[in-house]
């Protein structure tokens, strides 16, 4: 017997303590009815390269290259496109199009946790349950801010070092990152997610997914995209000046059949690329 995420989430409405405490205890009675031992279903495979590398996408670090450009490398990486030595794509999104139930939502810490780190958002790609929590903080001694468009609209000062904020994120879907305090080349992605069959590629482009439920899907390899198509007017709150911030394509996206029985492991690979 599955359990129904749209039931799960029903019963995260505001409660009174002892309905919270009730709430823990039927979950608990019921966590082997959400995970049963014979969903043992996984689905594992690699996204990869094909074709013509592109050109590596960079801008000039002219803000604070004392914090930002402590090897003194003069320009600094947009992140948009990392390929490992044998062709693998990193930070590709990897996700179950058509399921409805499965194991508990729950998704790897490291993705839930925002740094910002030689002005850098580290890491890249998040991903964040929907009603969850996603924390934030700066590593860096200057003025960042983590502005929000998309299926959260936040926009947040980080003046203090080591400083943790959060905020949940209550409707799914994807989310850009970018940084009001004049470090234009600062982007990241983020997805909230329904669902806990979401995972990202490695630096070789591996992904799997488990506790995968019986059944037939369609799997879905999602990129950012890695195309810069011109420059945006934005504000640098710290100077009051206005500043030049590159844009990209828009995401992409590749999608495959996969069947998935509890004998043996489905295996599915992606070849993505210019076309």
């Amino acid at each position: 017997m599955g359990w129904s995420y749209s039931a799960f989430f029903h019963h995260l409405r505001p409660l009174s303590p002892t309905s919270i405490v009730e709430a823990i205890a039927e979950f608990y009675k019921n966590l082997s009815r959400i995970v049963p031992l014979n969903w043992k279903g996984t689905i594992s495979g690699t996204v990869k390269w094909s074709g013509p590398v592109p050109r590596r996408l960079a801008v000039s670090i002219n803000k604070d290259p004392q914090i930002c450009d402590p090897k003194s490398k003069k320009t600094a990486d947009l992140e948009r496109l990392i390929l490992g030595p044998e062709g693998g794509v990193a930070n590709t999104i990897v996700y179950l199009n058509n399921i409805s139930a499965g194991k508990p939502l729950l998704l790897p810490e490291q993705r839930r946790h925002l740094d910002q780190k030689q002005c850098h958002y580290i890491p890249h790609i998040l991903l964040v349950p929907q009603n969850a929590a996603l924390s934030m903080q700066s590593s860096d001694a200057t003025l960042h801010t983590v502005h929000m468009d998309g299926a959260a609209t936040f926009n947040l000062p980080f003046p203090f070092v080591n400083r943790v904020t959060t905020r949940t994120m209550s409707t799914p879907g994807l989310v850009h990152l970018r940084c009001n305090g004049g470090h234009v080349w600062m982007n990241a992605e983020m997805m909230v997610v329904p669902h806990p069959y979401y995972a990202v590629t490695d630096e070789s482009g591996r992904f799997e997914l488990t506790a995968v439920p019986p059944g037939t899907y369609q799997i879905v390899a999602w990129h950012e995209g890695w195309v810069l198509t011109g420059k945006e007017k934005a504000y640098d709150v710290l100077t009051e000046r206005t500043v030049q911030r590159p844009i990209f394509n828009e995401p992409k996206s590749w999608e495959k059949p996969v069947t998935v029985n509890a004998s043996q492991p489905s295996v599915v690979n992606f070849l993505i690329s210019t076309k």
